[in-house]
């Protein structure tokens, strides 16, 4: 005869792998501020985000579609809208008097140099205090958008006709100098 064991049902947002909630706990009990950064293949949402016992609040939040009003026409789920848009979260952050925060991004894995640490260095670079190493950032030549213009121009002189359609939205919006555009929105959002 074969019993039947009783497993425990565990948390909804744990089965559907949506919190992991060791690591919320270890982020909780430090009793600072989270900087949560989620990503899609889109765009970035940076949150500064404190913790209540009848749910989390908001501070404030910054979306790479907010570029868009300070005249960014490119591609923002990229590294350079993703520096861009935590740049822009750390200046808001500094009207709302938020000093330092610690880093959140969730289940997203750890990848050195990807767009959540872009993002990170976006907010380190405004001022607020995070604890993270500076080897974890990507390199400046693609902060700024330069290895984008490197393959634009080797693709447009091995295979012309694939350079017009990987980079049809660049050429359409006239953007197609994105170092140019980057350096532009990041003096506006600095001056803001």
């Amino acid at each position: 005869m074969v019993k039947n064991k009783i497993r425990p049902v565990q948390f909804r947002r744990k089965r559907e792998r949506k919190t992991n909630y060791k690591k919320r706990i270890s982020l909780l009990t430090s009793g600072k501020q989270r900087l949560v950064i989620r990503r899609s293949l889109c765009n970035i949402n940076l949150q500064i985000v404190e913790y209540k016992p009848e749910g989390d609040n908001i501070i404030v939040s910054a979306n790479s579609k907010e570029l868009i009003k300070l005249g960014y026409n490119l591609n923002r789920g990229n590294i350079p809208a993703a520096y861009l848009t935590g740049l822009l979260l750390g200046q808001k952050a500094k009207k709302k008097s938020v000093k330092e925060a610690i880093l959140d991004i969730g289940l997203n894995t750890h990848i050195k140099g990807s767009k959540i640490y872009a993002a990170l260095k976006g907010v380190v670079d405004s001022g607020l205090k995070i604890p993270c190493s500076d080897d974890i950032f990507p390199k400046e030549e693609r902060i700024n958008g330069t290895h984008i213009l490197q393959y634009a121009e080797k693709l447009k002189k091995e295979n012309k006709e694939m350079y017009e359609k990987q980079f049809s939205s660049y050429i359409k919006n006239k953007a197609e100098d994105v170092k140019k555009q980057f350096n532009d929105i990041k003096d506006k959002i600095i001056k803001v």
